[in-house]
């Protein structure tokens, strides 16, 4: 793990193994799928590693003790829609009990722009920590937008979860946004004139869900 600029990029090698595995241009749907729920729980670990504890009371079958368990509200994980989704299950496999949010989102194909079609989200966001997960910081105008809209919930404690993410992504995003962590298994070596991140692992919705 490396963390430089808010950016925390995680270089275990399972973390490691299994990005490899979903760029490879032949995996299929059902491994995709699996593989980035797989990474998304490690992810999950990562990014909740500072979560605050408190001493409860606990019997165990031999004595009573204070034993340290989650402070204050739980989670709220926040999905882009529709790719953010292939990340969420992973990291409700860790934390079941976190409340989940969703933010609709398409980019525009000529302007990059993202475009708002649903938002819903928890009503008591500002006691809660707001993990944002989207499989990819592209361009970083989607993420951008919806921390904004998270921000307008009253969400103060948010991250952003990401398999991949472009230096131009991360830039725009900490532009906007330069408090917001973000958690990466990689950073790639640039966009294309698409929008596309290279080298990259190709349009990640589509891959999850066999749409193209």
């Amino acid at each position: 793990m490396s963390t430089l600029n808010s950016v925390t990029v995680l270089h275990h090698p399972l973390v490691q193994h299994k990005l490899s595995l979903l760029r490879d241009k032949d995996t299929s749907t059902n491994s995709f799928r699996r593989l980035a729920r797989e990474i998304s729980l490690l992810l999950a670990y990562e990014v909740t590693r500072d979560l605050k504890l408190e001493l409860v009371e606990v019997e165990t079958p031999l004595e009573v003790m204070q034993a340290p368990m989650l402070a204050g509200k739980k989670l709220c994980f926040i999905s882009i829609l529709r790719a953010g989704n292939g990340i969420l299950d992973g990291m409700l496999d860790l934390v079941p009990a976190a409340r989940v949010g969703h933010v609709g989102l398409y980019r525009d194909p000529h302007t990059l722009t993202p475009v708002e079609y649903y938002l819903k989200l928890p009503d008591d966001m500002a006691e809660r920590v707001a993990i944002v997960v989207d499989p990819m910081l592209a361009t970083g105008n989607s993420a951008a937008a919806a921390v904004a809209r998270i921000k307008q919930s009253g969400a103060t404690d948010i991250r952003f979860v990401c398999l991949l993410a472009a230096p131009e992504g991360l830039a725009a995003f900490h532009l906007e946004h330069p408090e917001i962590p973000v958690f990466t298994c990689a950073i790639d070596r640039c966009l294309d004139d698409h929008g596309y991140i290279r080298p990259g692992l190709g349009d990640a919705g589509d891959r999850l869900y066999g749409t193209k």
